[in-house]
């Protein structure tokens, strides 16, 4: 073993640039769609009032979270989400906290009527939902003012909580700059990992941001930087897996049994993906090694592109050997009860609770056996043991049980002997 880890530093700034951080366009997009969905807040506020006679008026809104903390990443399905501070004054909303979301969302709906989900409160903010994947969601504070004239802020979740739109941005921000930037990359780069396989369930941005910020370990080179503050992250969670908020360092950011379970995840994964960096610090790895590795690490086909025979060019040349048998798959979902369409015509991940039709169609008659064998990935399927099954016949029915991307595979027998196989992915949300 050599002390030095492998230089990748090139190829990861690139893949940095160009695949995590979120382009100025696609920014743009994001604020854009901000500022439509206040507008229509206000307006749907007006129509609201005139039908309640009410005089509910929004005094001021705040982006919140990755998007003021400029972390957002890019994501291949689009699954952006956008929080905004939406403040009104504490003596001009409905009593109780349920009844002001039910008041948001109702004057939301009244201006999203073309909108495939309609807004719905949920317990910490009201969401506006986009068929591409994008959400939007309103945070909603009342504002008043202590005996000294300072403002005081509350939000409105299961209860109404003392809370400042701005605080943790501040935090952030702050010890951003005073390490250098490094903070930010780093959040950036371990959110391409929590999101590298769909089937995980890990802990939110928040979350990630805190541990980044508590561990940064800054080195002169961003893989370096990005590798040892991993490092830390690791270690911290095997000694103590609470996360407190920074800027109130006695409240927990974990409220229930799930978000433990994601930090556990976390940690797990970090345990065995960091293993598989090892070796990035053998004095005999090459370039190929190195970019390897990082593909094991992302799972992202930026580093795929670089190794010289990639697990997908093996399975091309697999598939080559058969000569020239193949086997189409037709794949149907029942989008609607008896009504099924082709899985190309779902925009987006398919929900759970859905049937899935698959159909061999080789391109040839003379087989005797077509075999099926599912492969679930990701934490749902792990909790209840469900890993995959075989099936057979030219046609078979699956549903969709678990989060995550899982495979389908169909193999086309001849005389016991397997003669084409191929396979489609199947991303359930």
């Amino acid at each position: 073993m050599t002390t030095s880890m492998y230089n990748a530093s090139s190829k990861f700034k690139k893949f940095y640039d160009e695949h995590v951080v979120l382009s100025a366009s696609e920014q743009t997009n994001l604020r854009e769609k901000k500022d439509i969905n206040i507008e229509r807040l206000k307006s749907g506020l007006v129509e609201y009032n005139a039908d309640n006679k009410t005089t509910y008026e929004l005094k001021d809104h705040k982006v919140q979270g990755s998007m003021a903390m400029s972390t957002i990443v890019q994501n291949d399905e689009n699954e952006y989400d956008i929080d905004v501070a939406i403040i009104f004054n504490k003596d001009n909303l409905p009593v109780g906290n349920i009844a002001t979301k039910k008041m948001i969302a109702d004057a939301l709906k009244r201006k999203c009527k073309r909108f495939k989900t309609e807004p719905e409160a949920k317990t910490n903010c009201v969401r506006v939902e986009y068929a591409d994947g994008y959400h939007i969601d309103f945070a909603v504070y009342r504002k008043s003012q202590d005996e000294n004239g300072n403002n005081l802020f509350e939000h409105c979740g299961s209860d109404w909580r003392r809370r400042d739109p701005e605080v943790i941005t501040n935090w952030f921000n702050n010890s951003n700059k005073e390490n250098n930037g490094d903070v930010r990359v780093v959040v950036r780069l371990l959110k391409m990992f929590c999101k590298s396989r769909s089937g995980w369930s890990m802990p939110g941005g928040l979350i990630q941001s805190v541990l980044v910020e508590e561990c940064i370990d800054s080195k002169d080179r961003m893989d370096e930087t990005f590798y040892y503050t991993m490092l830390k992250i690791r270690d911290r969670l095997e000694d103590n897996k609470e996360v407190y908020n920074p800027t109130d360092i006695e409240t927990s950011l974990l409220l229930n049994a799930k978000d433990h379970q994601k930090v556990k995840n976390l940690h797990t994964r970090l345990k065995s993906y960091i293993s598989k960096l090892d070796v990035l610090f053998n004095i005999d790895c090459t370039e190929n090694d190195a970019f390897s590795a990082w593909k094991e690490f992302f799972n992202h086909n930026f580093w795929g592109d670089l190794v010289s025979e990639s697990a997908e060019n093996k399975a091309i040349l697999s598939k080559r050997m058969y000569g020239d048998y193949s086997v189409d798959i037709i794949t149907m979902v029942e989008w609607n009860p008896g009504d099924y369409i082709p899985i190309n015509e779902v925009l987006g991940p398919i929900p759970k609770g859905k049937s899935i039709r698959f159909t061999a169609k080789p391109n040839f008659f003379q087989f005797n056996k077509v075999e099926w064998e599912v492969k679930n990935e990701g934490d749902e399927c792990l909790e209840m043991d469900d890993l995959g099954h075989l099936s057979e016949g030219v046609s078979v029915t699956e549903n969709t049980a678990y989060r995550g991307i899982h495979k389908m595979i169909c193999r086309v027998y001849q005389d016991g002997v397997i003669v084409c196989e191929d396979y489609v992915r199947i991303q359930i949300k």
